[in-house]
Parts: structure tokens; sequence; C-alpha cells
């Protein structure tokens, strides 16, 4: 097991959260809004550098992180779906003069994941070994945060379409390791996720 922190964090948040109603990167949660709370998660690790990726609603949400040391990105075709995110977080670390062993996705719209277990996944790790660490939800579906090693940057920086990387774990299922939480691994998509996982929040 090698603990590598030559690993990027990339944080997906460039929907237009339209089943919301409102930008949910800023929404309040633990005295932060969602963006900020999924920064300062990350950054809480062992990564190198935290990668944030915006896109609908940029401009609103770049003002209220302004103030954190991390790397913006802003995808304009984030109408595109999920995977032209993913796209513009590898197109960036490819063209980096930093040398990155991994990419680490995660949501912005996942506040239960947290340092530790981003952490997990990076001491999971090894380097040079073309492996893929992802997170199980369930017995059948597998999903962010997930860990790609470098030598899949140029296929994730192709990618485009709301299934994300998904195409490129299965086509290498051989490579991916599946690593099961110990927290519920829920994406908040409507006020009513929302308020329910809010109110579980304060519990």
């Amino acid at each position: 097991m090698s603990q590598s922190s030559h690993i990027a964090i990339a944080i997906l948040a460039a929907g237009a959260s339209t089943r919301m109603g409102s930008p949910k990167q800023l929404l309040k949660w633990c005295e932060k809004s969602l963006i900020q709370h999924a920064i300062h998660t990350s950054k809480n690790t062992l990564a190198m550098e935290v990668i944030v990726v915006l896109g609908a609603n940029s401009e609103a949400i770049t003002s209220e992180i302004n103030n954190e040391a991390v790397t913006l990105i802003v995808n304009n075709e984030w109408q595109q779906g999920l995977g032209k995110s993913i796209a513009s977080a590898a197109h960036f670390v490819l063209n980096s003069k930093e040398n990155v062993d991994g990419l680490l996705f995660v949501l912005a719209d996942q506040p239960f994941v947290t340092s530790d277990y981003l952490d997990d996944i990076i001491k999971t790790f090894n380097p040079n070994k073309k492996e893929i660490i992802a997170t199980s939800y369930s017995k059948e579906k597998i999903g962010v945060p997930t860990l790609f090693d470098q030598a899949y940057f140029a296929e994730l920086s192709l990618l485009s379409g709301d299934d994300g990387a998904k195409s490129i774990i299965n086509k290498h299922k051989d490579s991916v390791k599946v690593i099961a939480p110990n927290f519920k691994n829920m994406d908040i998509d409507t006020q009513a996720d929302y308020k329910m996982l809010h109110k579980s929040s304060d519990n």
C-alpha cells in the first residue's frame, strides 16, 4: 500500500441544478455552502492540489469561493454533461507541469464524503499500476469518488455526456478496485433530498 501525495482532487460542480431550482453548490451545509464544504473536505487530505470545475452559475459560485486556495476551471460546455467536466479536469492535468500520478473525482453534492475516506482511497492507490479506485453505492452500483491512474488521463479528456466516466470504468473492469464507504453515499438532487439530508446532518 503506497501513500502518494501526487494526487489531484477534482471537485465537479458545473451542473445547473435544474431539479433543485437554484444553484445547489451554494446551499447551506454545516455553516458553509455545499461547494465550500466540498473544498474543505478535499483540502484536508493527502492530495497535492484541489481543482474545482465550474460551469453553470460560475460567476456566483466563484464569488463564493474566491478566497479558497484552489484551482478554478470553467467548463463552458457544461450542458454536455458530467463527462465534459471530467474531461476538463483531465485536460488541465495533462497540460500541467506538475507530475500527477492520479486524479480523484468528487461531487460537490455528496456532503457525507469525508476527508478520511478520500485519504483511504489515496492510500489504497498504487501509482503507475493503471488502477482505478471506485466507491460502491450498492452491490450493483459503483461511482464517485473515483480515482484514476494517470494512464487514463487521455481517455478521460475525451469524455462528454451524462454518464461521466462509466464507459472507462466498464472498459477497464479488471483494473478497478471497489471500496465501500462507512457512510451512506448520497447525492443531493432535489429540494426534498436537501431537506431530508440536511436534517439528518444536524442530528
